[in-house]
């Protein structure tokens, strides 16, 4: 009786570890330690500012539940084509944790029309170094998924590493960005 039992046991460890396996999701997970104080590196992604400085252009920042995470790639764009628009912060724990919902670049559109999420966990590692990880998660498959979750994977790590430069050396300074997407702009008549 021992020794069917214990296969029993066997069989269904196997199976959960099987079902746990087949549940997970593939997600983009990045980290990095940036040269800034926690708050430093909180004010930065929950404030207008600090998006400004490292991410975007521009930017919609409510920094409370519900609030506007809207990050303006292309504040030049149309309604809908300017980046991340109508994302929302999903939950904030005040500079520990912040989630936001995300969709993919304009031109995917047909990933664009749905929403995946991002978690970004804060942690101190000493008084002058924060740590930054991120995770990204809610892909779809095939279509163009594979072709969103690629272009994440390579996004997240140039913003992780543009938020590292922002305290080394300061601010981005969007005017070239500016005056290419100016030059790409439609001539109105």
């Amino acid at each position: 009786m021992m020794k069917h039992g214990m296969q029993f046991f066997g069989g269904c460890l196997l199976l959960a570890l099987l079902t746990d396996a087949a549940a997970a999701e593939r997600s983009v997970d990045k980290s990095i330690v940036v040269p800034a104080t926690l708050d430093q590196t909180w004010d930065a992604w929950t404030t207008r500012d600090g998006i400004v400085s490292f991410f975007a252009p521009d930017a919609k920042i409510e920094a409370k539940v519900g609030g506007a995470f809207q990050i303006y790639v292309n504040p030049l764009g149309e309604a809908g084509a300017k980046g991340a628009d109508d994302m929302r912060f999903m939950a904030i724990q005040p500079k520990s944790m912040l989630s936001f919902d995300w969709n993919a670049p304009p031109h995917l559109s047909e990933a664009r029309q749905q929403r995946t999420f991002v978690v970004l966990r804060f942690a101190a590692v000493s008084e002058k170094e924060t740590r930054v990880s991120l995770h990204h998660t809610g892909w779809g498959e095939g279509g163009e998924w594979d072709k969103a979750f690629t272009y994440f994977d390579r996004a997240w790590s140039s913003v992780l590493e543009n938020l590292k430069k922002r305290f080394e050396s300061g601010p981005i300074d969007w005017t070239e960005w500016m005056n290419t997407l100016r030059k790409m702009q439609p001539q109105k008549k």
